[in-house]
């Protein structure tokens, strides 16, 4: 497989069409945002309100899918089916491989929103929820919960499982058109495949660049608590410049000596914070409330899952559920790409276990511990993270990491996680779009990367400047669409595809 690799890369690392097309579609982006912010915001915000008013029900649905889909391969006919030859093993160990999707798939997210969503949905709660109450807190931790646990990973999975069966045990370029050849066959290298390709190109750089520009808002609000630095868009623009410079070093020095150990000091110093902040924190509260809200999540999925609130006011599922979905969806190809890249030698069972459940786990355990040490202290009256964090969401962590004991060392240790969260992700990101946009090889060229590098952290940097969050999160709402479709199509193909398999000879692990 190795040998197949390395030919591959010498004979299709020049960039083709899909390159040149993608990275026309995000220089208008970028240059439309820079030149024209306002109109560019008005645009991406009449999008938004289109898409979410008429497509809300589709997002939701199609992320119900990929859930359903998910699990039935996990304990199908087709669970022992390896994601490469029948005697491969794993690249990976089960630590590093776990850190590695935690950082692609979660990452920066996690951190940004770990406080910010659950005090937030504690003001302004579902509709019929009483704001501010003993149930507000509830409701906002399982639907935090609900938000960042299985629905993420079932989208990541579908594409991850995809690429990774068609790349490794089919021997195809890892590309997401190819996952379509049970399909459409051999049109998968012609217009059609290639117009799979840029959208999903196109989708992962305006995914990527929501992560980036949340990354650059929180670094910069956590600097302004931490040091009293400006928190302003001059800042952000520093260091979305400065990060820039370290992720390429992270790019070039490649996979496994760059990205595979950031992966792993991300997952250690993120399980200290979260194991500090538990024992410093109101810890039997905390525990309480992780067994009642896994519960409440456990017994509520398949309502909360199918809800798209047909007779109530939906702006707050439009705001909070379908904007994740639609990111989620837009962020898909990149990590699915990578996690495939990442997964061979797996089983599909063990594939789709480890990638649905284990990150799903932690992180739940993560929006607890931290959603709920900030609502302890809000619900008390130690502090307002409430009111600050309604105008700038970067700032909810630090502020309740500050009321604990050694809160500046605390503080300090979250902004080297979010550092390290926005090198790996800018990184890993960086190099699925040089693979997407090379013909599928899996060693692309450096002068590739760079170039994509410098437009995600350009596109990051006109979203933020034509709109901070709220453009950020309307472009990737629209851009996600096209994909959703795709991924449904995807669904299909795979299913297909291992209807064919042979299971008596060649899927056992």
């Amino acid at each position: 497989m190795k040998n197949n690799d390395s030919h591959q890369a010498s004979s299709s690392k020049k960039p083709g069409i899909v390159f040149y097309i993608s990275i026309a579609i995000v220089g208008i982006f970028v240059i439309w945002g820079a030149v024209k912010p306002v109109h560019f915001n008005e645009i991406m915000t009449a999008g938004l309100n289109w898409v979410t008013a008429h497509l809300s029900w589709f997002y939701i649905m199609a992320t119900t899918v990929f859930v359903g889909f998910s699990l039935y391969l996990a304990f199908s006919g087709s669970r022992k089916v390896k994601l490469g030859s029948p005697d491969s093993e794993p690249d990976y160990s089960l630590f590093s491989w776990i850190g590695m999707l935690f950082a692609a798939g979660m990452g920066v997210g996690l951190v940004f929103w770990g406080v910010a969503e659950p005090i937030s949905h504690y003001v302004s709660p579902p509709p019929g929820i009483e704001a501010e109450t003993n149930a507000a807190a509830q409701a906002a931790l399982k639907y935090a919960v609900f938000h960042w646990a299985v629905q993420p990973w079932a989208i990541y999975a579908t594409v991850g499982l995809a690429l990774a069966y068609f790349k490794f045990r089919k021997q195809k370029p890892g590309l997401i058109s190819h996952a379509f050849y049970p399909l459409i066959g051999e049109n998968v290298n012609g217009p059609i495949g290639k117009a799979i390709n840029i959208i999903a190109v196109v989708s992962t750089t305006v995914g990527i660049a929501t992560t980036f520009g949340l990354s650059a808002l929180q670094m910069s609000g956590g600097m302004s608590e931490v040091f009293n630095t400006p928190n302003n868009s001059t800042v952000q623009l520093i260091i979305i410049a400065a990060v820039g410079v370290v992720f390429m070093i992270a790019v070039i020095a490649g996979v496994d000596k760059g990205i595979s150990k950031l992966s792993n000091a991300n997952l250690i110093l993120a399980a200290v914070l979260l194991v500090t902040v538990l024992l410093l924190g109101p810890t039997v509260l905390l525990l309480e409330n992780l067994f009642t809200t896994l519960g409440s999540y456990i017994n509520e999925f398949p309502s909360l899952s199918l809800d798209v609130a047909p007779y109530s006011e939906s702006e707050w599922q439009e705001k909070w559920t379908v904007f994740y979905w639609a990111w989620l969806i837009a962020w898909a190809p990149f990590v699915g790409t990578f996690i495939a890249r990442v997964s061979r030698g797996r089983t599909i069972q063990e594939f789709v276990l480890g990638a649905l459940l284990v990150p799903a786990l932690l992180g739940a355990v993560w929006f607890v511990v931290f959603g709920g040490t900030a609502l302890h202290f809000q619900m008390n009256g130690t502090a307002d993270i409430a009111g600050p964090a309604q105008e700038n969401p970067e700032v909810a962590l630090f502020l309740t990491l500050q009321q604990l004991p050694l809160g500046m060392v605390l503080s300090a240790m979250a902004l080297v996680l979010i550092a390290i969260f926005f090198v790996t992700s800018a990184a890993s990101a960086t190099y699925v779009l040089a693979v997407l946009s090379s013909k599928g090889t899996l060693k692309p060229k450096t002068s590739t990367e760079v170039i994509w590098g410098i437009l995600i952290a350009g596109i990051a940097a006109a979203l933020l400047l034509s709109g901070g969050l709220n453009a950020l999160q309307a472009a990737s709402i629209i851009v996600a669409l096209p994909f959703t479709l795709i991924l449904l199509a995807m669904c299909v193909s795979l299913a297909i595809a291992l209807k064919r398999e042979k299971p008596k000879k060649n899927s056992s692990a």
